[in-house]
């Protein structure tokens, strides 16, 4: 899932505060800029149009549209100058297994009146087991708030608690998600990883839970129902496991707000009440008195997908790398919208930042080598939970303690060149000094995600380098346009994120302003080519998640 410039409107942004550079990120910036290679627009937009023409039928994973989508990029590196980066292969399997699900609907008895809430628009439903058929009857449900449980920050909604068999209903975000600033339990307004839907099916299925339901809502989910059910319904993928992923739920699934609301009501409870109570330290989950019930038949196929990875070798370390990354899948196939049109084309999300790995591979050609090789990899399965990355972490083909840093491109900005630029995950490393220098020789302002509470950097493909300790960027272009300003820049966000994203009408269009995306790739080379020819470790801050197992990896624990 991208970043989505769209979710920068939704609050103002607050200004970055003490990123000054310091070691090898204090070489000169206009030096630095005066050798950037032209980007190429031409690339950018010939290459983000073909992949999200429907030629590529929505780029999902295991399909043809991938056969076509890997090839041309194999191509693209190769005539960029690139090395195949996996032992002579431009690929990297990646072993997935796709489910698509028919699920019926969700049945509650033992209220008032029974209740059923319909597949698509009153839930949605799906499930990490590998079988034909799932189904949980007669669970009995538990409202056990933000299903966290964090014994570091002494939290735990599970506490005294056995919900083996039953069925939980669980809040989307933080405790502390509406925090004014930075204070709380969870970081205030910024999301932790215990905010992630991810996080909250993992922890529901190692309390034995049989189903989990999260209950949606727009703000701290930041992406509309509309996006839950595109993302939501046909074709799933994971990561294919010998157990067939027995160890998780049976069935897990999304609430709408109003179907939460009627659920909460034929328990005698009232969502917005046990919400505010949920936020508070010691809270108590509620058993509802009700029973679920709900099945769902599924498809299976087994079937391996694959990164892209190309190298550009280093001319006197090459075993030390830096690295790009972009995510070239997207939806596919999706729910249709009103015009019959069906599939999900990710020009924005993210053919954009697939042609960007060309563009900068070919920027990097035209410079020629760096002392330090750099690699460039486009990944899979991004929109199914961050596989491809996360197998790449998980089985890097480069040592990822001798992986200087990267930067992570999801979406480019592509609404007109703006006056600020926008780093997601403030604070975290050192590779905002090398930012800072960049932006501040471009006399752009340097802001903070001014939604700190939608948990972006944990969201897209970066967060599986970092949580290997690998320092990773991520940011872009913010909202004050040249052309425009605030205003436009708002509008433009608020129109993609409500009309496009996960959408069949995230299309290609010739009229995007590319000189924005120019700049942004600007920055991104520069940073990476400071890395690239200099001998710097760039780390995460002191106390930072991730300094940690960065530490331990350079120094061979």
């Amino acid at each position: 899932m991208p970043m989505l410039r769209a979710a920068l409107s939704l609050v103002p942004a607050l200004v970055l505060a003490g990123c000054a550079a310091a070691g090898p990120a204090d070489r000169p910036a206009a030096a630095n800029r005066a050798a950037t290679p032209e980007i190429s627009v031409a690339t950018l937009a010939d290459v983000t149009r073909i992949l999200s023409s429907d030629e590529y039928e929505g780029r999902a994973p295991t399909t043809a549209g991938e056969e076509k989508t890997v090839t041309l990029l194999a191509d693209h590196f190769a005539k960029a100058g690139l090395k195949p980066g996996n032992n002579g292969s431009w690929f990297q399997n990646v072993p997935l297994v796709e489910t698509t699900a028919a699920p019926t609907a969700l049945s509650v008895t033992g209220g008032k009146a029974p209740l059923s809430l319909a597949f698509r628009t009153d839930m949605v439903a799906n499930s990490y087991r590998v079988q034909p058929s799932v189904s949980v009857k007669d669970s009995d449900i538990v409202f056990v708030g933000y299903g966290i449980n964090a014994p570091e920050r002494g939290w735990n909604d599970y506490a005294g608690l056995d919900v083996k068999g039953k069925t939980v209903v669980i809040l989307v975000n933080d405790p502390d998600w509406q925090n004014e600033g930075l204070e709380g339990p969870f970081g205030g307004r910024a999301m932790t990883y215990y905010g992630r839907w991810t996080y909250k099916y993992e922890e529901a299925a190692r309390q034995g839970a049989a189903a989990a339901f999260i209950v949606h809502d727009t703000a701290p989910a930041a992406y509309g129902w509309n996006v839950v059910q595109s993302s939501w319904t046909g074709a799933q993928y994971n990561m294919d496991a010998a157990n067939n992923h027995m160890d998780q739920s049976s069935v897990i699934g999304w609430l709408t707000n109003d179907a939460a609301q009627r659920l909460f009501a034929a328990a005698g409870q009232d969502l917005a009440q046990l919400t505010v109570a949920a936020k508070q330290p010691g809270f108590k989950a509620v058993p509802f008195g009700l029973k679920a019930s709900v099945s769902l038949t599924q498809k299976i196929k087994r079937q391996a997908s694959r990164n892209v990875i190309g190298i550009l070798p280093g001319t006197t370390r090459p075993d030390e790398y830096v690295i790009y990354t972009a995510h070239w899948d997207h939806l596919g196939r999706c729910e249709a919208d009103a015009s019959g049109d069906d599939i999900c084309n990710g020009a924005l999300d993210n053919a954009t930042g697939t042609a960007a790995l060309v563009a900068l591979a070919e920027a990097y050609q035209k410079a020629g080598a760096p002392e330090r090789s750099v690699i460039f990899l486009a990944v899979t399965a991004e929109e199914s939970g961050l596989l491809g990355s996360r197998y790449y972490g998980e089985n890097p083909v480069y040592p990822l303690n001798k992986t200087v840093g990267g930067v992570n491109m999801d979406g480019l900005n592509v609404t007109g060149t703006s006056r600020d630029f926008v780093v997601i995950g403030p604070g975290k490393s050192e590779l905002e000094d090398y930012l800072k220098r960049e932006t501040d020789a471009r006399g752009l302002v340097l802001k903070n995600e001014p939604t700190p509470e939608a948990g972006y950097y944990y969201r897209s493909d970066h967060f599986s380098l970092a949580k290997f300790g690998v320092p990773m960027l991520y940011g872009e272009g913010g909202e004050d346009l040249v052309e425009g300003g605030v205003a436009a820049g708002r509008a433009a966000s608020e129109d993609y994120r409500t009309n496009r994203y996960h959408q069949p009408s995230d299309e290609f269009d010739p009229n995007w302003k590319w000189d924005g995306a120019v700049r942004d790739l600007e920055i991104y080379y520069a940073i990476g080519r400071a890395l690239a020819d200099s001998d710097a470790w760039p780390n995460w801050r002191e106390g930072d998640e991730f300094r940690a197992i960065r530490d331990r990896s350079r120094t061979g624990r």
